[in-house]
C-alpha cells in the first residue's frame, strides 16, 4: 500500500464517510479497525484489525503517517503523548480530548472560561447527591453515548443503578429546555474557522433520530450566540478537526452546552448532502491543515433521519423500495448488522418547503426500518 497521508483510529461509520470524503479529495487513509468487518473496514483499502488501547498496535497503524484522526474518543492521553513525542501530529490533540473524554474535566474548563453549563458537581456518595438536590441527571463522566451512562433520578432509590455502576459521576440539574441544538465547527491548527448552520436535533429514546437545519424559528441572535460560543470552545480548547457543541435551548430562552464532541459528529450528518462542504471533508482539510470549504447550506432547509434497527433485516434489497417511493432523498448505510435501535444508515432530503422535506425525510427512514409506508397516501 503507499504510505498514508493520515491515519484514522476506529472503524465505524464516522471513518467510513470519512473515506468517502478522502477519495473526492484524493487522500490515502490508513484505518484501524476493531475487527475486519466493521463499516470502515469495509470501504478503507488500507486498514490493521487491532485494539486502540494497544499502544504497539497503535505505532504499527500510524507508521508513515504524519497525522493520526479518530472515529471516536477513547483513545488513553498516555498513548497519544507517545505517539506525538514520535512525532506524529495527533488532532485534535490528547490536551484538547480529554475534555470530550472526561465530562468532569468538561465541566470544570468550561465553567472557567465562563462559557454557559448546566448546574453541576462530582458526586461520589448518596449524601453528596442529597446536598445536590432533586432532580437531577446522573452521568458517569468517562464512556457514555447515546444515553449510556445517563440517569434521570428523582430520589435516591433512582440512583442505585448510577453507583452500581462504579464508576466516576457528575450530577447535573434537569434542564428545563425548549429543544436541543448543536452548533458544529471545522478549525485547522493555524486558527481558521468555519461554523454550520446551528441545527435542531430530536431524540429517541437518548438517541439522535433526527436532525434540521438550520434550527426552525431560532432567533437570529441566539443562533449567532451558538456559533460564537462554538467558535470560542474552540479556539479555548485548541481543537483541530470538527467540534460539535450539542446545545439546550432553555424554556426561558438561554443557551447551556450539553456535551461536547471532537469528530465528526451526527448532528452534522446532513452536511454530505445539504452543505456546500461536508463535515467530513472539513474535518479531513483541517486536521492535515488544508484550506477550508464553505459551510453554508446549500438549500434553505436540509433534515437528515437516522435509519435505526427495525423489522427490515435486509437494507440493500429495500434499497430499490426506497429509491422508488422517493428517488431524490439520498441513501447513507454503514454496512452494519440490524439491531433494535441501532444507527446502521440515515437518509438526507432537502429543499424550500420544511413540511415537505421533512416529510420525505421521514418516509425513507420508516421504509428502511419497518416497511411501512407512513404517508397518508400509502
Amino acid at each position: 500500500m503507499p504510505t498514508p497521508e493520515l491515519a484514522v483510529i476506529g472503524g465505524g461509520q464516522l471513518a467510513r464517510m470519512m473515506q468517502q470524503a478522502a477519495t473526492g479529495l484524493g487522500l490515502r487513509i490508513r484505518l484501524l479497525a476493531e475487527s475486519p468487518d466493521v463499516s470502515a473496514a469495509q470501504v478503507v483499502p488500507d486498514h490493521v484489525v487491532g485494539d486502540y488501547t494497544d499502544l504497539d498496535t497503535l505505532r504499527a497503524v500510524v507508521a508513515g503517517a504524519p497525522v493520526v484522526t479518530f472515529d471516536h474518543e477513547h483513545v488513553p492521553p498516555e498513548h497519544l503523548r507517545a505517539l506525538e513525542a514520535e512525532g506524529h501530529a495527533c488532532r485534535p490533540g490528547p490536551h484538547a480530548l480529554l475534555f470530550a473524554q472526561d465530562k468532569g474535566s468538561m465541566r470544570e474548563r468550561l465553567g472557567a472560561l465562563g462559557a454557559p453549563c448546566p448546574r453541576n458537581a462530582p458526586i461520589s456518595s448518596v449524601a453528596d447527591l442529597e446536598a445536590f438536590g432533586f432532580p437531577a441527571v446522573l452521568k458517569t463522566t468517562r464512556g457514555g453515548y447515546d444515553g449510556k451512562g445517563v440517569w434521570v433520578v428523582r430520589s435516591v432509590a433512582d440512583a442505585d443503578e448510577a453507583f452500581a455502576a462504579g464508576r466516576p459521576l457528575l450530577a447535573e440539574e434537569l434542564v428545563d429546555f425548549r429543544r436541543e441544538l448543536s452548533a458544529l465547527v471545522a478549525r485547522s491548527p493555524s486558527g481558521e474557522v468555519r461554523s454550520y448552520p446551528v441545527v435542531e436535533s430530536r431524540q429517541k429514546d437518548g438517541v439522535c433520530a433526527e436532525v434540521i437545519a438550520p434550527a426552525p424559528n431560532l432567533d437570529p441572535a441566539l443562533a449567532a450566540a451558538a456559533r460564537d460560543l462554538a467558535e470560542q470552545i474552540a479556539t479555548e480548547l485548541d481543537v483541530t478537526g470538527i467540534l460539535a457543541v450539542e446545545l439546550f435551548e432553555t424554556t426561558d430562552g438561554r443557551l447551556l452546552v450539553n456535551e461536547l464532541a471532537m469528530r465528526p459528529h451526527n448532528t452534522g450528518h446532513w452536511s454530505i448532502d445539504g452543505s456546500h462542504t461536508s463535515q467530513f471533508e472539513n474535518h479531513l482539510r483541517a486536521v492535515l491543515d488544508l484550506p477550508l470549504g464553505c459551510a453554508h447550506a446549500r438549500e434553505p432547509w436540509s433534515v437528515m433521519v437516522n435509519v435505526l434497527g427495525g423489522v427490515v433485516d435486509d437494507l440493500e434489497a429495500q434499497r430499490a423500495v426506497v429509491l422508488a417511493a422517493e428517488p431524490d432523498v439520498k441513501i447513507h448505510l454503514y454496512g452494519k448488522a440490524v439491531k433494535a435501535g441501532r444507527k446502521v444508515g440515515h437518509v438526507t432530503a432537502y429543499g424550500d418547503d420544511l413540511d415537505d422535506v421533512l416529510a420525505r425525510a421521514r418516509r425513507a427512514a420508516a421504509l428502511f426500518v419497518d416497511g411501512v409506508d407512513p404517508s397518508p397516501a400509502a
